[in-house]
């Protein structure tokens, strides 16, 4: 039990010095690549920078002991940044005390909500997010993102925080672009796209190996961050009105108290749990992404506890809310990360660029920021999925359409809460209308097929319906309208099979139903018959009475039951 609590004792002591040097350098690599994304990250909800930096450290030491997975880095992220500004926003004005202190209140929550999940074992809950709503969701999120950056790629302030009034308001703003911070922002933009683009080729073909062009291609924010620094402090950019990270506070992150505001709490309960429900899936499916590259496994009702402590320990130390970084994550796993003490490691390596070098941060620009988050960003936009899902199903491309607009023009509380409703909507109408099909037998052989798609044999007084959908509430009526059409437009049929090889579960209104066709079809003088039902919902119907008053048989097969029914029509 307290292994399975603390994941720690599973692999703390089995550790050697092989896997130490393995975790030491990640965690360096770690350290490098994801100080300006930190920052950047922050800043994107608002925040201070350096609290992008304080939500690296502790949050990261807590997953460690918590966490299931191996390679997975905890801290800020895009989309969970994202979604902080949103939510803060509406209860505070950013750059104040209150703001602050709605940051931590909100990483509380989230915390305490992730907890109470992964105690009750709710890790199910990621299966109501269908992959398409979180496509639309991250896509149109990409976009958001880009848009809030824009302004301080070009030197124009913007106020609007909704998407179409910003981009309104950037338009108006053209003419009062900021020379200066579009040469940094728009110069930075393009080295790190161009970097991405043709980075690994070209430092392959200059002889370098394949590892060391994948490390220098994914430090170029570090680069970039370097030199747009450098460039600001000689020639003191900040005093012509290049907007930079200013003073950041140096020393480890205070402890701090969340506020205990009813009314502010109430006002953030919504966003939390729709801020820890997308940061438990971004989560999740990265860690068992990775895991499986391993042959290794994770689980995510203990991972539901990992990042619930980690955003608990996020609002004690000054933090955001966090979570599993894809950037990060991806970086921690090809550096070589072996154990979850590569997160600590890469802790203390941000805490002591904290505690001795956020002086150096002072003539950073906050267009250099703004471009790296602008790139990393585009990883969310998921035009190859768009048109996959649109060739493939069109009322899931629904869903991820609504997903997208609502998230762009309303919001992302929004928009993925419309996106969960309308896929639960989507499933719940596909279930309603099952699937089925009258089958017949493939000549010389045992196989059943639908009649309308193969050449078959059948005959004329049985009919043998197949059922390809789980019998519950939403469809039972269904079935009963299906049964009762085949049998007003066959007047000589004597048997009805109905074939439930697809059949999962028959809830009580299901076997309702099926007491009520079982009466129906005797009025009728024709008989039900069951066949290929499954071992647990046999088990339930043996605890009814449906199968004692059922007019026919169960069969095992649905040969056995053409062999036994239709052989009066072959003698």
């Amino acid at each position: 039990m307290l292994k399975r609590y603390l994941p720690v004792l599973t692999w703390l002591p089995h550790y050697n010095r092989r896997l130490g040097g393995a975790d030491l350098l990640a965690g360096f690599i770690v350290t490098v690549m994801v100080i300006p994304q930190s920052l950047a990250y922050a800043v994107l909800a608002g925040l201070p920078a350096v609290v992008g930096l304080y939500a690296s450290l502790l949050p990261a030491v807590a997953y460690a002991l918590l966490g299931t997975s191996r390679t997975l880095a905890v801290g800020p992220v895009a989309i969970i940044a994202l979604m902080t500004g949103a939510a803060l926003s509406g209860v505070a004005a950013p750059g104040t005390a209150e703001y602050l202190q709605a940051a931590l209140v909100l990483s509380l929550l989230s915390g305490i909500i992730l907890l109470l999940m992964g105690l009750l074992r709710m890790g199910f809950v990621a299966n109501f997010l269908s992959h398409p709503v979180i496509a639309g969701f991250l896509t149109a999120s990409g976009i958001l993102i880009a848009a809030s950056q824009a302004g301080y790629l070009v030197g124009v302030e913007l106020e609007a925080r909704d998407l179409l009034p910003r981009l309104a308001e950037l338009a108006m703003g053209l003419s009062g672009i900021h020379f200066p911070t579009l040469a940094i922002g728009g110069g930075s933009l393009l080295f790190l796209l161009l970097l991405r683009e043709y980075g690994r080729s070209s430092l392959r073909r200059m002889g370098l190996s394949k590892p060391l062009a994948d490390l220098l291609t994914r430090a170029g924010p570090i680069f970039a961050v370097v030199a747009t620094t450098l460039v600001t402090w000689h020639f003191r950019l900040a005093e012509t009105g290049v907007q930079v990270i200013g003073a950041v506070p140096q020393g480890l992150p205070p402890l701090t108290l969340p506020g205990f505001d009813l009314s502010l709490w109430q006002a953030l309960l919504v966003p939390a749990l729709l801020i820890s429900v997308v940061g438990f899936v971004e989560s999740v499916s990265m860690g068992q992404m990775l895991a499986a590259r391993r042959r290794e496994r994770i689980s995510p009702n203990q991972e539901l506890v990992g990042l619930g402590g980690a955003n608990v320990v996020a609002a004690f130390s000054a933090g955001m809310p966090v979570s599993g970084g894809l950037t990060r994550t991806v970086i921690n796993f090809d550096a070589g990360a072996q154990t979850p003490l590569a997160g600590l490691f890469a802790a203390i390596g941000i805490g002591t660029v904290t505690l001795l070098f956020t002086p150096a941060l002072y003539h950073l620009p906050i267009a250099t920021l703004a471009a790296t988050i602008t790139v990393s960003i585009l990883t969310l936009i998921d035009i190859p999925m768009i048109r996959q899902t649109w060739r493939y199903s069109r009322s899931d491309f629904s869903a991820m359409a609504i997903t997208i607009v609502l998230t762009l023009v309303e919001g992302v509380e929004t928009g993925i809460i419309s996106g969960v409703a309308l896929s639960i909507g989507l499933f719940l109408y596909r279930t309603s209308r099952p699937h089925s099909a009258l089958v017949g037998r493939i000549p010389g052989t045992e196989h059943f097929r639908n009649v309308e798609r193969h050449e078959t044999e059948s005959v004329s007084h049985v009919a043998l319906l197949r059922i390809d959908e789980s019998l519950y509430f939403a469809n039972a009526r269904y079935l009963e309208d299906t049964v009762y059409d085949l049998v007003a437009t066959r007047p000589e049929l004597e048997h009805v099979v109905l074939i439930c090889s697809a059949v999962n579960l028959v809830d009580a209104s299901a076997l309702e139903s099926l007491d009520a066709i079982n009466a129906r079809l005797k009025d009728s003088r024709v008989t039900l018959h069951l066949a290929e039902v499954k071992g647990p919902v046999m088990d339930r119907l043996k605890r009814s009475d449906f199968l004692d008053d059922m007019t026919g048989r169960v069969f095992l097969s649905s040969y056995a039951a053409w062999r036994e029914l239709a052989r009066p029509s072959t003698d």
